[in-house]
């Protein structure tokens, strides 16, 4: 009677291959998994044909070792006389612990001290020399490790600290000799006869910057420029630049030459007038 039956028939027609759950999942698995997994292979083949292979990989590893830098050359004139701490503070650290700027502890504030000269002096020239925070390695300044030292004893000194001067270790340096009555009077004559004019100071021309300004940038200048420390421009910031841009370079180096505001002379660093002046450059084409 089915046969006969034109509902039924039309049924069976518009019944499909699936009929159970078992079968739905099978034909899930093949229509979605297998096209995924077979993707996943024939990128791993594609990304592995593309490699090179280990011997190359070694030989190119084992060029690089052999032309890579060794290691730096760092000249400083080992035998002038060593700067006491104050001379050192005074020079290049005032320029942050004078105002305490970028968090760092103010000078003779012992509140702000205090917690620090509990960590110990070993703790404090470590940081000192490495630098932390927003303050370069030394302070971003050009002296000898003797003479950061003194720097720190200098400066818990002023706020309560009780650390004892460092010993001047073998070949550090000379002390600056004291003067003798002697001396004093054998240089009476010299300074009474007449001095000569001095020469104008030869000015510098406006140049590009060819390398030692961006050194000179990142060994001393960054300390405060980078982070716009102390209301120093900071490097890039065009708006910052311009009214100091329009005095011209000249005039910006001689203010960095001599010291402005929070900045000491030279940035705290023994560079000469014409690295300064690289600087200059460096910093004024960052900004234009």
């Amino acid at each position: 009677m089915s046969e006969n039956n034109p509902t039924t028939a039309h049924e069976e027609a518009h019944t499909g291959p699936i009929k159970t759950p078992q079968q739905l999942l099978v034909a899930v698995f093949f229509s979605f998994v297998v096209p995924i997994f077979a993707i996943i292979g024939l990128v791993s083949y594609v990304t592995y044909a593309n490699k090179p292979s280990a011997g190359a990989d070694a030989s190119e590893r084992a060029v690089a070792e052999r032309i890579q830098k060794v290691g730096m050359v760092e000249i400083r004139d080992a035998n002038r006389p060593l700067r006491s701490g104050e001379e050192v503070y005074k020079a290049q650290c005032i320029a942050c612990h004078g105002s305490g700027a970028a968090g760092s502890p103010k000078f003779a504030d012992a509140g702000a001290w205090a917690p620090r000269i509990a960590t110990g002096y070993d703790a404090l020239l470590h940081s000192a020399l490495k630098g932390k925070g927003a303050m370069a390695a030394q302070g971003g300044g050009d002296f000898q490790d003797i003479e950061i030292a003194r720097a720190v004893v200098y400066m818990t000194a002023a706020a309560g600290g009780k650390f004892a001067e460092p010993a001047v270790p073998a070949g550090a340096g000379a002390e600056a000799p004291a003067a003798t009555p002697v001396a004093a009077e054998a240089a009476a004559p010299v300074a009474a006869a007449p001095v000569a004019t001095p020469a104008a100071p030869v000015k510098v021309a406006a140049a590009a910057d060819s390398g030692a300004g961006e050194a000179l940038y990142k060994q001393a200048c960054m300390a405060c420029h980078a982070a716009g420390v102390a209301g120093a421009p900071k490097l890039g910031d065009k708006a910052a630049w311009a009214p100091r841009i329009q005095t011209g370079v000249d005039a910006l180096t001689a203010s960095a030459i001599k010291g402005k505001n929070a900045m000491p002379p030279k940035g705290g660093s023994s560079a000469s007038d014409a690295d300064i002046h690289s600087a200059v450059v460096y910093m004024v084409n960052a900004a234009k």
